[in-house]
């Protein structure tokens, strides 16, 4: 299988590239944040995201890359975001 590892710390997901992500995931958009992460944490985001757009949710989570779980696998025809075994068996 071929791959292109992407440090998304490093080089940030758009906004485009998660809108993307995140219909060809079916995952509701909360699955892309980092809720355990400590900038989530520190930004108070469990009580501010119920009250943001998806396109502010977008927006937010293509400012930090440690605001975005991981790993995220990106295919042709799905998306994995975490780590769960039994569902990248799966699909992988």
């Amino acid at each position: 299988m071929e791959y292109q590892s992407r440090d998304i710390k490093e080089e940030n997901p758009t906004a485009e590239e998660l809108k993307e992500w995140h219909k060809k995931s079916g995952l509701p958009l909360k699955k892309f944040f980092n809720t355990s992460g400590m900038l989530y944490k520190s930004m108070q985001l469990k009580d501010k995201l119920p009250n943001m757009s998806e396109e502010e949710q977008y927006e937010l989570l293509s400012t930090d890359g440690m605001l975005v779980k991981r790993p995220v696998i990106v295919g042709d025809d799905f998306v994995l975001t975490g780590f769960r075994e039994k569902e990248w068996e799966k699909v992988l």
